[in-house]
Protein backbone atom coordinates (compact mmCIF):
# COMPACT_ATOMS: atom_id res chain seq x y z
CA UNK A 1 0.00 0.00 0.00
CA UNK A 2 1.48 3.24 -1.08
CA UNK A 3 0.00 7.18 0.31
CA UNK A 4 1.99 10.29 -1.01
CA UNK A 5 1.67 13.87 -0.70
CA UNK A 6 4.25 16.74 -2.37
CA UNK A 7 6.25 16.44 0.97
CA UNK A 8 5.64 13.34 2.69
CA UNK A 9 5.78 10.18 1.02
CA UNK A 10 4.46 7.01 2.77
CA UNK A 11 3.95 3.18 2.16
CA UNK A 12 3.39 -0.22 3.92
CA UNK A 13 5.44 -3.48 2.81
CA UNK A 14 6.20 -6.45 4.42
CA UNK A 15 4.53 -4.68 8.18
CA UNK A 16 6.88 -2.18 7.76
CA UNK A 17 5.51 1.92 7.44
CA UNK A 18 7.74 3.65 5.64
CA UNK A 19 7.83 7.24 5.86
CA UNK A 20 9.92 9.69 3.44
CA UNK A 21 10.33 13.82 3.64
CA UNK A 22 10.06 14.47 0.15
CA UNK A 23 11.44 17.94 -0.39
CA UNK A 24 14.76 17.38 -1.84
CA UNK A 25 15.29 21.01 -2.99
CA UNK A 26 14.79 22.04 0.49
CA UNK A 27 17.24 19.40 1.86
CA UNK A 28 13.88 18.53 3.51
CA UNK A 29 14.04 21.25 5.94
CA UNK A 30 11.02 20.47 7.63
CA UNK A 31 7.36 22.72 7.66
CA UNK A 32 4.94 22.40 10.00
CA UNK A 33 2.62 20.40 7.63
CA UNK A 34 5.42 17.94 7.56
CA UNK A 35 5.86 17.63 10.93
CA UNK A 36 2.18 17.38 11.73
CA UNK A 37 2.24 14.43 8.58
CA UNK A 38 4.64 12.31 10.29
CA UNK A 39 3.16 12.53 13.80
CA UNK A 40 0.07 11.25 12.91
CA UNK A 41 1.80 8.40 10.29
CA UNK A 42 3.80 7.56 13.93
CA UNK A 43 0.23 7.57 15.84
CA UNK A 44 -1.33 5.28 12.88
CA UNK A 45 1.59 3.21 13.23
CA UNK A 46 1.24 2.60 16.85
CA UNK A 47 -2.71 1.74 16.45
CA UNK A 48 -2.22 -0.54 13.27
CA UNK A 49 -1.74 -4.21 14.12
CA UNK A 50 -0.38 -4.86 11.37
CA UNK A 51 2.17 -2.31 11.57
CA UNK A 52 5.35 -3.88 12.98
CA UNK A 53 8.14 -1.74 12.24
CA UNK A 54 8.69 2.18 10.91
CA UNK A 55 11.52 2.93 8.95
CA UNK A 56 12.08 6.88 8.71
CA UNK A 57 14.11 7.95 5.56
CA UNK A 58 14.14 11.03 2.76
CA UNK A 59 14.85 11.83 -0.90
CA UNK A 60 17.83 13.84 -2.28
CA UNK A 61 21.32 14.68 -0.86
CA UNK A 62 19.88 15.24 2.58
CA UNK A 63 17.88 13.35 5.28
CA UNK A 64 16.65 16.68 7.05
CA UNK A 65 18.53 20.48 7.39
CA UNK A 66 16.37 21.46 9.88
CA UNK A 67 13.15 22.71 10.61
CA UNK A 68 11.97 25.40 7.74
CA UNK A 69 12.13 29.43 9.33
CA UNK A 70 10.47 30.79 5.97
CA UNK A 71 7.35 29.25 6.36
CA UNK A 72 4.55 28.29 8.73
CA UNK A 73 4.16 29.62 12.73
CA UNK A 74 7.81 30.42 13.27
CA UNK A 75 7.87 32.86 10.35
CA UNK A 76 4.52 34.22 10.99
CA UNK A 77 5.61 35.49 14.92
CA UNK A 78 3.94 39.62 15.72
CA UNK A 79 5.61 42.20 15.52
CA UNK A 80 5.17 42.07 19.38
CA UNK A 81 5.74 38.84 21.18
CA UNK A 82 3.14 37.92 23.96
CA UNK A 83 4.69 35.78 26.62
CA UNK A 84 4.78 31.93 26.14
CA UNK A 85 4.60 32.27 22.29
CA UNK A 86 8.00 30.77 21.59
CA UNK A 87 7.47 28.01 24.33
CA UNK A 88 3.58 26.73 23.11
CA UNK A 89 5.42 26.87 19.42
CA UNK A 90 8.10 24.78 20.95
CA UNK A 91 5.87 22.34 22.17
CA UNK A 92 3.86 21.95 19.52
CA UNK A 93 6.05 21.55 17.07
CA UNK A 94 9.64 20.61 17.48
CA UNK A 95 8.80 18.46 20.92
CA UNK A 96 5.71 17.09 19.64
CA UNK A 97 7.72 15.65 16.27
CA UNK A 98 10.10 14.04 18.53
CA UNK A 99 8.19 12.36 21.63
CA UNK A 100 5.32 11.26 18.49
CA UNK A 101 8.86 8.86 17.73
CA UNK A 102 10.17 8.29 21.60
CA UNK A 103 6.23 7.09 21.93
CA UNK A 104 5.82 5.26 18.48
CA UNK A 105 4.26 1.55 20.21
CA UNK A 106 6.39 0.02 16.97
CA UNK A 107 10.78 -0.22 16.72
CA UNK A 108 11.57 3.05 14.50
CA UNK A 109 14.55 2.99 12.32
CA UNK A 110 15.95 6.32 10.83
CA UNK A 111 17.81 5.72 7.60
CA UNK A 112 19.66 8.56 7.15
CA UNK A 113 21.00 9.52 3.69
CA UNK A 114 22.72 12.76 3.83
CA UNK A 115 22.70 15.86 6.14
CA UNK A 116 21.09 15.70 9.64
CA UNK A 117 20.13 19.14 11.04
CA UNK A 118 19.54 20.52 13.88
CA UNK A 119 15.54 19.02 14.18
CA UNK A 120 17.07 16.88 11.62
CA UNK A 121 19.47 15.42 13.95
CA UNK A 122 17.36 14.71 16.67
CA UNK A 123 14.55 13.18 14.43
CA UNK A 124 17.25 10.99 13.41
CA UNK A 125 18.53 10.46 17.28
CA UNK A 126 15.13 9.80 18.55
CA UNK A 127 14.64 6.77 16.48
CA UNK A 128 15.46 3.51 18.16
CA UNK A 129 18.25 2.44 15.48
CA UNK A 130 20.08 5.00 13.14
CA UNK A 131 21.96 3.78 9.75
CA UNK A 132 23.13 6.23 8.11
CA UNK A 133 24.66 6.39 4.47
CA UNK A 134 28.56 7.13 4.33
CA UNK A 135 27.91 10.62 3.27
CA UNK A 136 25.48 11.53 5.98
CA UNK A 137 26.17 13.88 8.73
CA UNK A 138 25.35 15.19 11.91
CA UNK A 139 24.92 18.68 12.92
CA UNK A 140 24.12 20.41 16.06
CA UNK A 141 23.43 24.03 14.18
CA UNK A 142 21.56 25.67 16.72
CA UNK A 143 24.63 27.83 17.88
CA UNK A 144 25.53 29.13 14.11
CA UNK A 145 22.29 30.92 14.77
CA UNK A 146 22.37 31.98 17.80
CA UNK A 147 20.08 29.28 19.18
CA UNK A 148 19.03 26.96 22.18
CA UNK A 149 18.88 23.19 21.06
CA UNK A 150 15.48 22.27 20.58
CA UNK A 151 13.41 19.49 19.78
CA UNK A 152 14.95 17.23 22.76
CA UNK A 153 18.71 17.87 21.69
CA UNK A 154 20.02 18.58 25.42
CA UNK A 155 18.10 15.85 25.97
CA UNK A 156 18.68 12.94 23.73
CA UNK A 157 22.61 13.49 23.51
CA UNK A 158 23.64 13.76 27.16
CA UNK A 159 22.34 10.03 26.89
CA UNK A 160 23.52 8.82 23.58
CA UNK A 161 27.23 10.21 24.35
CA UNK A 162 27.50 11.83 27.80
CA UNK A 163 27.70 15.43 28.74
CA UNK A 164 31.06 16.63 27.57
CA UNK A 165 30.50 15.30 24.32
CA UNK A 166 27.47 16.44 24.11
CA UNK A 167 28.53 19.96 25.12
CA UNK A 168 31.23 19.60 22.37
CA UNK A 169 28.74 19.26 19.65
CA UNK A 170 26.34 22.08 20.73
CA UNK A 171 28.76 24.35 21.29
CA UNK A 172 30.71 24.56 18.72
CA UNK A 173 28.12 23.53 15.85
CA UNK A 174 30.46 21.02 13.88
CA UNK A 175 29.40 18.39 11.48
CA UNK A 176 29.90 14.95 12.64
CA UNK A 177 30.78 12.90 9.45
CA UNK A 178 28.92 9.17 9.84
CA UNK A 179 32.02 7.18 10.87
CA UNK A 180 32.86 9.70 13.49
CA UNK A 181 28.88 9.50 14.52
CA UNK A 182 28.78 5.59 14.16
CA UNK A 183 32.14 5.66 16.73
CA UNK A 184 30.74 7.74 19.05
CA UNK A 185 27.85 5.65 19.24
CA UNK A 186 25.04 8.16 17.88
CA UNK A 187 24.56 5.68 14.82
CA UNK A 188 24.13 1.59 14.54
CA UNK A 189 25.53 1.32 11.36
CA UNK A 190 26.88 3.50 8.45
CA UNK A 191 27.13 1.71 4.50
CA UNK A 192 27.47 2.46 1.11
CA UNK A 193 24.42 5.14 0.36
CA UNK A 194 23.47 2.97 -2.83
CA UNK A 195 22.73 0.02 0.19
CA UNK A 196 21.05 2.13 2.56
CA UNK A 197 17.34 1.28 1.79
CA UNK A 198 18.46 -2.35 1.64
CA UNK A 199 20.08 -2.26 5.18
CA UNK A 200 17.31 -0.49 6.27
CA UNK A 201 14.63 -2.80 4.95
CA UNK A 202 16.78 -6.02 6.06
CA UNK A 203 16.63 -4.51 9.63
CA UNK A 204 12.93 -3.68 9.58
CA UNK A 205 11.70 -6.72 8.37
CA UNK A 206 13.61 -9.02 11.25
CA UNK A 207 12.22 -6.72 13.70
CA UNK A 208 8.32 -6.76 12.01
CA UNK A 209 9.27 -10.73 12.45
CA UNK A 210 9.94 -10.01 15.98
CA UNK A 211 7.15 -10.01 19.42
CA UNK A 212 5.99 -6.80 18.77
CA UNK A 213 4.62 -5.92 22.13
CA UNK A 214 7.58 -6.94 23.80
CA UNK A 215 9.37 -4.88 21.55
CA UNK A 216 7.51 -2.24 22.57
CA UNK A 217 7.77 -2.60 26.31
CA UNK A 218 11.57 -3.19 26.02
CA UNK A 219 11.26 0.44 24.25
CA UNK A 220 9.39 2.12 27.07
CA UNK A 221 11.63 0.84 29.70
CA UNK A 222 15.61 1.59 27.58
CA UNK A 223 13.68 5.05 27.47
CA UNK A 224 12.78 5.93 31.02
CA UNK A 225 15.37 3.75 32.09
CA UNK A 226 17.98 6.99 32.50
CA UNK A 227 14.87 9.55 34.09
CA UNK A 228 13.99 7.33 37.29
CA UNK A 229 15.73 5.76 40.41
CA UNK A 230 16.62 1.96 40.05
CA UNK A 231 13.07 1.17 42.46
CA UNK A 232 10.92 2.88 39.51
CA UNK A 233 12.93 1.16 36.71
CA UNK A 234 12.21 -2.48 38.47
CA UNK A 235 8.96 -1.92 39.40
CA UNK A 236 8.04 -0.67 35.70
CA UNK A 237 9.95 -3.78 34.73
CA UNK A 238 8.05 -6.31 36.17
CA UNK A 239 4.76 -4.05 34.92
CA UNK A 240 6.00 -4.91 31.39
CA UNK A 241 6.61 -8.56 32.09
CA UNK A 242 2.66 -8.90 33.56
CA UNK A 243 1.67 -7.33 30.47
CA UNK A 244 3.71 -9.09 28.23
CA UNK A 245 2.92 -12.54 29.34
CA UNK A 246 -0.72 -11.83 28.55
CA UNK A 247 0.36 -11.86 24.92
CA UNK A 248 0.54 -14.71 22.53
CA UNK A 249 3.60 -14.21 20.97
CA UNK A 250 5.17 -14.39 24.64
CA UNK A 251 3.43 -17.47 24.80
CA UNK A 252 4.70 -18.51 21.38
CA UNK A 253 8.13 -17.75 22.50
CA UNK A 254 7.87 -20.48 25.20
CA UNK A 255 6.59 -22.72 23.33
CA UNK A 256 8.97 -23.17 20.79
CA UNK A 257 11.80 -23.49 23.18
CA UNK A 258 10.34 -25.75 24.57
CA UNK A 259 9.28 -27.98 21.43
CA UNK A 260 13.06 -26.85 20.19
CA UNK A 261 11.45 -25.11 16.96
CA UNK A 262 11.63 -21.50 15.36
CA UNK A 263 9.12 -19.23 17.12
CA UNK A 264 6.41 -17.61 14.36
CA UNK A 265 5.21 -14.59 16.06
CA UNK A 266 2.31 -12.42 15.00
CA UNK A 267 2.69 -9.07 16.92
CA UNK A 268 0.41 -10.18 18.73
Amino acid sequence: MTEASDTVLHRTAGNVSWITLNRPEAMNALTWDQRDRVIALLADASADPDVRAVVVTATGKGFCAGADLRGGPAAAQPAERVAGDVARMIRLGAQRLITAVLDCEKPVIAAVNGTAAGIGAHLALACDLVIAAEEARFIEVFVRRGLVPDGGGAYLLPRLIGPQKAKELIFFGDAVPAAEAERLGLVNKVVPAPELEAAAREWAERLAQGPTRALALAKQLVNASLDGDRAAALAAEATAQEINMGTADANEGVASFVERRTPKYTGR
